[in-house]
């Protein structure tokens, strides 16, 4: 399989030799970590296999939320954590996208994801529609299927909210949060106000904000795993996966995208300087939340997402016969002795011996990375 990282070894020194100058640093991190990734440069462990004798090297992965072989393990421990927050409730998927948004990002998408929840919140408080206080998961994507530039964010919200005094449970109806018109007029027009606050000088199209923004509002139904479905397959997203890139010459890439109007699989091909840039600017600037919570999943709002919780589930016992889910201790909050690395079982040569873990790869050191 053709990776990113392969890319990247093959165009990486000839795109920093003409923009290294003026790229971000969060740029040249993401491309030095996926180089990395799995690599002797950054450690890991030796294994030998008892049957064929084979020496297994296992080593440590990067981390970057922009590499595509990375966050398999992440993404289970924050599902883990997530389902003890879930209200037994309906959902709704809520999708927002953006005409233009192409400087200044940490501001800028940190404005975006607060516009989107704060119009919705606001929006499903009037008694006509929710009645009050929704719960928001905010996750930003930035990419369409061929890499461009396409801020957008995908919003689950809860199926009702809780009263402004925090004593009753306000039902959405089943297939109907609030009217998307309104709602998206409110996101534009809270967007353009916190942005003029946020960032004075930044300078957009007045023609931006007579467009009519889409959105799309879907009923997600009832179900647990219905919602960690969902969360699984928006959170940790990538802009590429490597399964996707087809094809790697001299000069071109071939990536593979999902055409939307006809679903067929398209390809496309990029030249080696432009598949940089295009997967480049899907990098978020460090330290950038591209997932936030707002309203009755807002951290100062845990408590009374507790007693909503425990009082919804109190309300709609389990079906008879249904197995109950066991919730997994959150990691960060264990007190217990941290456990030992799990020995892989099979032999990846032979697939018949068990592996044994012999040693430990310390990581390279820039030194030693730069030696012949």
């Amino acid at each position: 399989m053709i990776e990113v990282a392969d890319v990247f070894r093959r165009f990486a020194a000839d795109y920093l030799s003409v923009h290294g100058a003026s790229m971000l640093p969060s740029h040249r991190r993401a491309i030095e970590n996926i180089l990395d990734c799995r690599t002797a440069a950054l450690g890991g462990q030796v294994w030998h296999c008892e049957a064929c004798n084979t020496e297994v090297f296992s080593y440590h992965s990067c981390g970057n939320r922009s590499c595509p072989k990375c966050h398999t393990a992440q993404t289970q421990e924050w599902l883990e954590r997530r389902q003890v927050e879930l209200l037994p409730v309906p959902y709704f998927h809520i999708t927002i996208n953006v005409p233009v948004l192409r400087a200044n990002q940490r501001d800028g998408y940190g404005v975006l994801m607060q516009a989107c929840a704060t119009a919705i919140i606001e929006l499903a408080r009037d008694p006509r529609y929710v009645g009050g206080t929704v719960a928001v998961l905010a996750v930003l994507h930035t990419w369409t299927q061929q890499l461009n530039l396409h801020p957008h964010v995908h919003c689950l919200v809860s199926g009702g909210g809780i009263s402004e005094d925090a004593d009753t449970w306000h039902p959405a109806r089943r297939n109907f949060l609030v009217p998307i018109k309104a709602l998206a007029k409110l996101v534009r027009g809270k967007f353009r106000a916190l942005l003029r606050r946020k960032c004075p000088d930044l300078g957009i199209p007045d023609a931006v904000w007579r467009t009519r923004w889409i959105l799309h509002v879907t009923a997600w139904g009832t179900g647990e795993q219905a919602v960690l479905d969902y969360l699984a397959r928006y959170v940790f997203r990538v802009a590429l996966t490597n399964a996707r890139i087809v094809d790697l010459d001299d000069q071109p890439v071939t990536i593979q995208y999902k055409e939307r109007k006809t679903g067929r699989q398209r390809t496309c091909r990029l030249s080696g300087n432009e598949f940089m840039r295009r997967f480049l600017q899907h990098v978020l600037p460090r330290g950038f939340h591209k997932v936030r919570y707002f309203g009755l999943w807002h951290p100062s709002q845990h408590h009374n997402a507790t007693r909503v919780r425990q009082m919804l589930q109190l309300q709609a016992p389990p079906e008879p016969g249904s197995p109950q889910k066991l919730v997994l201790p959150s990691r960060e909050h264990s007190d217990a002795a941290p456990l030992p690395p799990i020995e892989p079982r099979i032999c990846p040569h032979c697939h018949l011996g068990r592996l044994l873990f012999i040693r430990t790869l310390a990581p390279r050191t820039p030194q030693q990375a730069m030696a012949p």
